[in-house]
């Protein structure tokens, strides 16, 4: 049943028009009175009630900044993605056009400067005017910014449901809250205060908040330079944006923007001329659709979005996860990081290049990191964020699942490293103050159950022996290498720089395990998953078990390249850092990331090391590689291949003095169990893909344009006696004794080692144990 209306406030009729004029009246003159005087100067009771009761409202506004754009740079400070809830970019009012400010007074409120916060003339002239069948609002700017930044607050707090709008939840007590804070806020501000601040934060269009947004979107122009058909079709959106919209609605567009001109000529703020040569100008809007995230990034979408993972993980940036977003999305930051434009444009080339149209989706993704800062200089990958486009992925192939503390970095967690962990255990063994050209036998292939390994801390896991095997006991089969002719002894170093497994086994029999775990810990090395029962984000690889030594255990290419950094700096690890600087939009400074380096090897033994991964590259397995890359044809770099056990995980780790890069080619899907096997990439047949064959070219082509910007100085030379007979490191950092090394032997006459996989991770840690590579 309908609920029948008091004739007496009923204002379709005579009577109810008078009662609700004179109610209006009435409020006008408690404002005028809250306007002019003080409530305790008021006589009279009914005038002091009135009064009494506007001041039992709020008298404060929480004038918080709008939300704002964030901005995410590169290095150099050019615009890497940009991010927002709502697209705005807050301007002075000096930069906003003078056409501008004038059509959006003369349509709003061409009193504005006249009145103190609420226009009693303008209550009284739109009730005329309904009364007569016309309705027509009276809310000032004043009262309209404060309307926008009570919303806007709501918005912020997560309280939407709140938000009070004219003509659908707004009742007479929210509208006179609105007017006693109009009032109190043109007490704290001045008219060009809260005009700017209007103009910035009312709504023009969803993909544009404030006129500066607007005037990008609508216009491909900026607010200052609106001209003044721009200017009044703007200013006519205001009161119904979707109504007036010029792109679906040109005519009632053109419509509202003359009766804008019309009201700016009669109120003189523009010349007869003026108004006929606007008012003839078509409705042409040139829009530029505002791209917003990481997805529409210029460039290094996956390194932009690791770096808002970066934020969102950090609580300096708000106590929860839902807060953090609220200042990211909203609070304009700019953020300026590591990322070097051109390093990341080479980088992205390469990855791209690596498997072409790549109908089978195969992964190829390269990271950088400056030796001595930690700071990341590209990170690409050849897939696309947006689905539809190609080889799309959320997951970046270059980071770690998880951070750790254990929040998410949408990172894949890498793949197996194969051989590019053998440098870790040579490491230890001239750690251990033994010479690289010491012979050992490459010719044993069987570590029983029971091998008398060395171990001071530990107990290593794993069993090579095929006899063990075939006995049901808990072994893989003997040892193998890629090719039959180095079963035989070798020297250390020919066994790193030609990557052969059973030198690694030999030599890392006659080391303590306990050193080549401290090794690879300082390093920083870790697996890219969390442990199996979710209690370790970033466990430790366990070089105690014995599959780990030719590299297993799923490692990060971020990961890989900083240890490898490591090499570079003399012994120094510096962990990653992408984070230069973040302001908000009032230019205060908030917490980002800064290097931090400790010792981790000594640092004769990272020259030791320097000196045979040049050989990997001047006449090892990485003088496969094309286009060459060594320190003999190129400058000094030094670099190690790597495969996995099926080939489903192919690499090339490497560096100069300057830059560390890891390029990995290999399978990012599910399980990542694919076999590089019997495949085309490229339009070209591989019957087993290698480190040195795609991740190589990308490695090399990468390297020689970029590297050389960073540093490409002579590695310090490892002490001649670490090179070519018995020797003793130092216990500190050192410097030491000698100042050359010898001249690196001329490539062998026999061809090197074609890369041969590492084992994948078994139950009992040893892996099949067939590969070089």
């Amino acid at each position: 049943m309908a609920t029948r209306k008091n004739p007496l406030f009923d204002t379709a009729t005579t009577l109810g028009k008078i009662l609700l004029f004179l109610g209006v009246s009435a409020i006008c003159g408690v404002l005028v009175a809250g306007l002019l005087v003080p409530a305790a100067a008021v006589s009279g009771s009914a005038a002091s009630g009135s009064i009494d009761f506007f001041d039992s409202l709020p008298a404060e506004l929480k004038v918080d900044p709008p939300s704002q754009t964030t901005r995410i740079l590169a290095a150099d400070g050019s615009e890497i993605a940009s991010v927002y809830t709502e697209n705005r970019t807050k301007v002075p009012l000096d930069q906003i056009s003078p056409n501008m400010k004038n059509a959006i007074l003369a349509v709003e409120d061409s009193r504005f400067y006249d009145h103190g916060g609420v226009d009693t003339t303008g209550i009284l002239r739109a009730l005329v005017s309904t009364i007569r069948g016309n309705k027509q609002g009276a809310s000032t700017i004043t009262q309209q910014y404060v309307n926008n930044v009570l919303n806007a607050n709501l918005a912020a707090a997560g309280e939407e449901d709140q938000i009070k709008l004219n003509g659908v939840n707004k009742g007479v007590g929210d509208k006179l809250r609105e007017m006693k804070l109009a009032i109190a806020l043109e007490k704290e501000f001045s008219k060009d205060q809260i005009l700017e601040g209007y103009l910035n934060i009312v709504f023009f269009n969803r993909d544009a908040y404030g006129i500066e947004a607007a005037s990008r979107y609508f216009f491909s122009t900026t607010a200052k330079d609106l001209t003044l058909p721009q200017a009044a079709l703007l200013a006519g959106l205001v009161n119904s944006p979707s109504a007036f919209d010029p792109i679906i609605n040109p005519e009632k567009s053109k419509q509202r923007r003359d009766l804008v001109l019309g009201l700016m000529l009669d109120q003189k703020k523009i010349t007869q001329a003026e108004h006929d040569a606007a008012v003839a100008t078509p409705v042409e809007p040139k829009v530029t659709q505002p791209k917003q995230g990481c997805a529409y990034a210029a460039s290094a979408p996956y390194f932009c979005d690791y770096i808002l993972h970066l934020l969102e993980n950090n609580p300096a940036y708000g106590a929860d996860v839902k807060e953090r977003q609220r200042l990211i999305y909203g609070g304009g930051l700019t953020i300026t990081t590591t990322l070097d434009p051109k390093a990341q444009a080479t980088a992205q080339e390469q990855a791209n290049a690596a498997a072409g149209a790549n109908p089978d989706k195969w992964g190829a993704s390269m990271v950088s990191v400056q030796p001595g800062t930690g700071k990341i200089i590209s990170m690409a990958q050849n897939t696309t964020f947006l689905p539809g486009q190609g080889f799309d992925s959320q997951l970046n192939f270059n980071v770690d699942k998880l951070d750790k503390d254990g929040n998410d970095l949408n990172g894949m967690g890498g793949a197996q490293p194969g051989s590019t962990m053998k440098p870790f255990t040579f490491a230890e063994w001239l750690n251990e103050g033994k010479s690289m050209n010491t012979m050992v036998n490459a010719a044993q292939r069987v570590y029983p159950i029971g091998y008398p390994w060395r171990n001071t801390c530990g107990k290593v896991q794993g069993a090579y022996s095929t006899a063990q095997k075939n006995a049901g006991l808990d072994a893989a089969d003997d040892l193998q290498n890629a090719e039959p002719q180095w079963y035989k002894p070798l020297s250390v170093l020919e066994g790193l720089y030609n990557s052969i497994n059973t030198v690694t086994f030999a030599s890392a029999a006659q080391l303590d395990f306990c050193g080549i775990q401290k090794i690879a810990d300082a390093v920083g090395l870790h697996s890219g998953l969390p442990s199996a029962d979710g209690s370790e984000p970033n466990p430790k690889v366990n070089m105690m078990t014995l599959g780990n030594l030719l590299g297993s255990t799923q490692t990060s290419p971020l990961t890989m390249a900083s240890a490898f950094a490591t090499f570079a700096n003399d012994g120094k690890y510096c962990e990653p850092i992408a984070i230069t600087s973040v302001t908000d939009a009032t230019g205060k400074q908030l917490p980002a990331q800064s290097s931090s380096c400790r010792d981790a090897i000594k640092p004769e033994v990272a020259r030791g090391v320097n000196y045979a991964l040049q050989e990997v590259l001047n006449r090892g397995s990485g003088s496969l590689i094309q286009p060459r890359i060594s320190t003999k044809t190129s400058f000094p770099i030094g670099a190690k291949t790597g495969t996995s056990n099926n080939n489903g995980s192919t690499w090339v780790v490497g560096h100069t003095t300057g830059l560390a890069t890891a390029a990995w080619f290999g399978d990012p899907l599910g399980a990542q169990d694919r076999a590089g096997q019997n495949i085309t990439v490229n339009g070209k047949f591989y019957k087993g893909i290698d480190g040195y064959m795609i991740a190589g070219p990308m490695f090399s082509n990468y390297m020689a344009k970029i590297a050389p910007a960073y540093g490409t100085n002579p590695f310090p030379a490892p002490p001649s006696n670490m090179v070519n007979g018995t020797t003793t490191t130092s216990p500190g950092r050192t410097t030491p004794q000698a100042t050359q090394a010898p001249v690196p032997s001329t490539p062998a006459t026999q061809a090197p080692a074609t890369q041969a996989p590492a084992p994948a991770p078994t139950s009992n840690g040893n892996g099949n144990g067939k590969g070089n590579g």
